[in-house]
C-alpha cells in the first residue's frame, strides 16, 4: 500500500517543471517584507549553480507552454517586480556576475513620475541588455477594485508610456499585489500580452495556463530545496469562482485526478483539514466566515503538489 500510494503522489509530480521565483527589493533593509540581502541572493545563487539548475529567459518557459512542450524539470526563471531602484544599485550588479537573465517588471506611474525609490527610464533601459522588461499597470492599483473602464484605462496608458520610452512592446504582464479575477484576467488579456502572472505557489508546466502562471515568491532568508518542492496539481476550481458577497465560504468543489482518494484543503486562518475525494471530485460544505479580504483556498495532496484559489472581497 505504501509503494502505491508514493507511485499515485509521484504520477502528480510528472507534470510539475520549471520554476518561476518573484523578487522585489534587494540589500534594502528598511522593507524587510520585500528585502533579499545581496548575502542570501548570492548563497540563492550559487546554489542554483551547484545542483544544476539552468536560469533562462521567461520568454523560454512561456514558449514552451503555447507550444505544449515539456518545461525541463531544471529550468528556472526569474523576475523582479516595481522596478525598484535597489534592484539597479544591488540586485542587478549579482546578476550581470553570474550571467543570469530576469524579467523586471515596470510599476509606470513611479519612474514616470519619478519617485526617488524606483528606477528611471534610463536605468530600465540600461537594465534590459541583461534581461527582459515587461508591464506591472500604471498606478499599481488593487484591479479587483476597479470597474472595466478603469482597468482598461490603467492598463493602457501604462503600455503607451511603455512602448514610447522604451522602444519595444511589453510581452508579458503582472498583477499588482498579486490579486485578479476572472474579471480582470478578462481585461488585461485583451491588450494581447504573451502571459500573464500571478503570484500563487506552484510551477509551470506545459498544462499551465498561459495567462495565468505561477510565480513563487522569495524574500528574506530562503530555504530553496523546500520552494523547489512546490509543484502544480492539475485541477479544475468549480467552486468558488470569486469572494462570497456575504463573506461565508459556503462550498468548495474541485474536479482533480480520479487516482486522489484523499486530499488536504487550506482555508487562510483556518488552516489545513483532511477531506476524502469521490470519483476525482472534492465536494465539501464549509459554511466558514472568511476574516480576511484576501483569502486563499488551495488543495494539496502533500502540502507542495497545490492549486490555490485567491478569493478578494
Amino acid at each position: 500500500m505504501k509503494y502505491f500510494l508514493l507511485l499515485c503522489v509521484s504520477y502528480f509530480y510528472l507534470f510539475a517543471d520549471a520554476h518561476v521565483f518573484v523578487y522585489h527589493r534587494f540589500g534594502d533593509d528598511r522593507h524587510q517584507s520585500t528585502n533579499t540581502t545581496l548575502k542570501e541572493l548570492e548563497k540563492e545563487f550559487n546554489y542554483f549553480k551547484d545542483k544544476g539548475y539552468k536560469v533562462v529567459p521567461m520568454s523560454d518557459i512561456v514558449n514552451k507552454v503555447k507550444n505544449k512542450e515539456k518545461v525541463p524539470d531544471n529550468w528556472v526563471a526569474f523576475n523582479i517586480d516595481d522596478s525598484y531602484k535597489s534592484f539597479y544599485t544591488n540586485g542587478l550588479p549579482l546578476f550581470k556576475k553570474f550571467n543570469y537573465p530576469f524579467t523586471l517588471f515596470i510599476y509606470v506611474e513611479a519612474t514616470e513620475k519619478k519617485y526617488s525609490d524606483f528606477m528611471t527610464w534610463k536605468e530600465i533601459k540600461e537594465a534590459s541588455k541583461y534581461g527582459e522588461i515587461s508591464l506591472h499597470s500604471y498606478g499599481h492599483h488593487h484591479l479587483t477594485h476597479l470597474s472595466n473602464e478603469q482597468i482598461i484605462n490603467d492598463t493602457k496608458r501604462s503600455y503607451d508610456i511603455f512602448v514610447n520610452k522604451l522602444g519595444f512592446k511589453p510581452k508579458g504582464y503582472v498583477y499588482p499585489y498579486g490579486e485578479y479575477d476572472q474579471r480582470v484576467k478578462t481585461q488585461i488579456k485583451s491588450f494581447g500580452f504573451d502571459y500573464i502572472a500571478n503570484q500563487s505557489s506552484g510551477s509551470v508546466n506545459h498544462n499551465s495556463d498561459v495567462f495565468d502562471l505561477n510565480r513563487v515568491a522569495l524574500v528574506g532568508k530562503v530555504n530553496l530545496k523546500q520552494k523547489l518542492k512546490y509543484k502544480t496539481l492539475e485541477a479544475q476550481w468549480i467552486e468558488p469562482k470569486a469572494y462570497p458577497a456575504d463573506g461565508i465560504l459556503k462550498r468548495v468543489k474541485v474536479k482533480v485526478d480520479p487516482n486522489i482518494k484523499n486530499i488536504k484543503l487550506y482555508l487562510s486562518t483556518y488552516g489545513w483539514q483532511d477531506i476524502k475525494v469521490k470519483d476525482g471530485i472534492i465536494d465539501v460544505i464549509l459554511n466558514k466566515r472568511l476574516k480576511l479580504s484576501r483569502s486563499r483556498v488551495a488543495i494539496s495532496p502533500d502540502y507542495y503538489t497545490i492549486s490555490s484559489k485567491l478569493l478578494i472581497k
